[in-house]
């Protein structure tokens, strides 16, 4: 035998019934959004599910992604320009009771793990480009003597090493030497394999600065022809 149920009875179990189905449906559907957001995955912050404050690689043209650590060395970064006319900060050359500048000694490591070697950070910070303006010793007597280099300058031209060493090193045709007194800071330089860029060395005539994509370090130079 049947149980009758009265008309008041199967309303309320038909509303209750539809109560239920909208709290699971409304609850699978928060899920699902939350998951296409990225909220569902744990390390996820940046677009495209890069870890936060990660950087992309050094951009060879030069300047600094956003969110990036820019005070990283070398690793294929070119410096959009090269270094302002040169303010050396207090004791940066020193100078021996004869008013001759001392022998290069400077501790270029700024932090850990940098070069100990005139070098570029990712922002576009020359370190080591402290040298009081007509520096004795990139004192020439004939500046430009051998006339000046014109195969380009700065990020846009970038020249692979083919040969030779601190004394004598060439490419495209173009022979350069570095400063005597820098030999030892390109001692790890690749001289038949190395990328480098030229840019224009604002307080000492007759000179350049030779900057190496790889390891990002700079030394001056003096072009041969």
């Amino acid at each position: 035998m049947k149980r009758y149920l009265g008309p008041r009875l199967i309303a309320k179990k038909s509303l209750t019934g539809f109560l239920v189905l909208m709290g699971l449906s409304l609850m699978f559907s928060m899920d699902a959004s939350a998951q296409h957001r990225g909220g569902g995955g744990a390390g996820r912050g940046g677009a495209g599910g890069a870890p936060r404050g990660s950087f992309g690689g050094a951009p060879r043209g030069g300047g600094m992604k956003m969110g990036g650590d820019g005070f990283k060395v070398g690793g294929g970064f070119i410096p959009a320009r090269g270094p302002s006319a040169s303010h050396p900060w207090r004791g940066s050359t020193a100078m021996s009771p004869n008013g001759a500048p001392a022998p290069l000694g400077p501790n270029f490591a700024d932090r850990d793990g940098h070069p100990n070697a005139p070098h570029v950070h990712w922002n576009g910070q020359w370190i080591g480009h402290d040298f009081a303006r007509n520096d004795p010793r990139l004192h020439l007597d004939s500046p430009w003597e051998h006339g000046h280099f014109s195969g380009g300058f700065g990020a846009r031209h970038v020249f692979r090493l083919q040969g030779g060493g601190p004394g004598r090193f060439w490419f495209g045709g173009n022979y350069f030497s570095v400063a005597p007194f820098e030999v030892g800071l390109c001692a790890d330089w690749l001289w038949d394999s190395d990328d480098i860029v030229i840019y224009d060395e604002p307080d000492q005539p007759g000179w350049y600065l030779a900057y190496n994509v790889r390891l990002g370090t700079y030394v001056h130079v003096m072009y041969l022809g």
